[in-house]
């Protein structure tokens, strides 16, 4: 059964309307509270970090009342990283991470994710037993008035996190000489990334580093690389470096302005991590992975395992098959050797330690010729039109059609109103046949 609110990556939806309000958000607040505070640790600590956007001032508050309400202790950090809360979660010895942001969507949409105290994004299991504890009356969780949680803010959160990201690299890690385009999408990013470049002595280029609350993922970010593109043009930089709105994401490009995606870096780091010993078990990649990765990482004797799509998906499988690697063609991409989700910034060291050596980001990080593959989105008024007759029967003829040709993947987006449709094949022209088929059958 699927869960009432939280989607593949936490609650999210427009601001103002049905759950992205104040008063479900205090609910939300107290559910989560309740739901960790029962877990019987001796300090009762939640920190929240958000993204910039303008709702975050409205659903903020409401989120502290829920849980201090509950009884719970809060810490909040102000715009930070997703996995900047993560680390910070686990490192604080807290019992929960709560970041308010809606990633790579628009201004107008926000919503949370939830880490439980090591660091990690919440199974489905607990995420239905925190839904039964919000459609709770609230009485029954509020606590005496002699207990409630106090609130206090910490204003080094993007230092304590920086702080961590350098510790995993060695002392003598420095960028001198290294000119980078860097675009934090008006988001999350935008003070913790340029500090953290600059002070290892890169030449940084900013781009997407004034938000205004409203500017957020507009025309710009890991959705929108044309940025990085035209910029490391312009500037003659070693390379581009894209986040999207809560820095979970990377996008790049090489010193030619040519897009690099989550697969090629990951390629590119399973490939390097092989040779250094650092490879566990193998890659987890997505059902929206390209055919390419997989055959690159077969011919590297690399084993290649899908998810579903998500990154929370992604590290459930890695910890599973206990592998220190995985991600998405999306920029969600994990090292488990440093990190328990995404994270934009720690990938991006990690590409630019590899291209410490003064090594071309050409040469680097374009590992494999990709299978030719389009991804379409159609916005939607109901999600649910997919299982129609009329699509089922289209999405039918389509697969027909590919026989064994090529990969068709029809999906509902977790994160936003639209069905998304993926096709890769050599034959481009019947990819472009098969999603027609599709789209005609789906109303927008």
């Amino acid at each position: 059964m699927a869960n009432k609110y939280f989607g593949t990556d936490g609650i999210r939806g427009t601001v103002n309307r049905g759950n992205i309000t104040g008063e479900k958000f205090f609910k939300f607040g107290l559910a989560a509270g309740t739901y960790f505070k029962n877990q019987k640790k001796a300090k009762q600590i939640a920190i929240i970090a958000k993204d910039t956007r303008l709702s975050g001032y409205t659903l903020e508050p409401a989120l502290v009342s829920g849980l201090v309400s509950g009884g719970m202790h809060v810490f909040t950090l102000g715009p930070l990283p997703t996995n900047g809360l993560a680390m910070l979660t686990r490192s604080m010895k807290a019992n929960m991470g709560i970041m308010i942001t809606a990633s790579h969507n628009p201004y107008y949409d926000n919503g949370l994710k939830l880490f439980g105290p090591d660091g990690l994004k919440l199974s489905d299991k607990i995420e239905k037993k925190i839904e039964k504890l919000i459609d709770t009356k609230n009485a029954k969780q509020l606590t005496n008035p002699n207990k409630l949680g106090r609130v206090k803010r910490l204003e080094d959160g993007n230092d304590r996190y920086i702080k961590i990201l350098k510790k995993n690299f060695p002392k003598n890690f420095k960028l001198k000489g290294t000119r980078i385009v860097l675009d934090c999408a008006n988001g999350a990013g935008y003070i913790a990334a340029p500090k953290l470049l600059k002070s290892l002595g890169a030449k940084v280029i900013s781009i997407g580093i004034k938000p205004n609350g409203l500017n957020i993922n507009d025309k710009c970010g890991s959705t929108y690389p044309y940025k990085i593109q035209s910029a490391v043009k312009k500037y003659k930089a070693h390379v581009g470096i894209s986040f999207d709105g809560d820095a979970d994401r990377i996008i790049m490009c090489d010193e030619n302005s040519k897009i690099i995606d989550g697969d090629q870096i990951i390629g590119m780091l399973a490939h390097r991590w092989k040779s250094k010993k650092i490879l566990k078990g193998g890659v987890i990649g997505t059902l929206m992975s390209n055919y390419g990765l997989e055959t690159f990482l077969k011919n590297k004797k690399i084993k290649f395992f899908r998810s579903n799509v998500g990154d929370r998906y992604v590290k459930e499988k890695m910890k599973k098959f206990n592998f220190n690697l995985g991600g998405e063609q999306s920029g969600h991409i994990i090292l488990g050797k440093f990190a328990t989700t995404g994270d934009g910034l720690m990938v991006a060291l990690e590409v630019l330690f590899s291209l410490r050596k003064r090594k071309k980001a050409s040469e680097l990080l374009n590992v494999f010729n990709p299978l030719p593959q389009i991804l379409e989105n159609i916005t939607v008024i109901d999600k649910n039109i997919i299982n129609t007759g009329k699509c089922k029967k289209a999405i039918k003829r389509a697969n027909k059609l590919m026989n064994r040709s090529g990969r068709l993947l029809v999906r509902k987006s977790g994160t936003e109103p639209k069905i998304r449709i993926m096709a890769e094949s050599y034959n481009k022209s019947l990819i472009l046949k098969c999603i027609k088929i599709i789209k005609s059958s789906i109303k927008k």
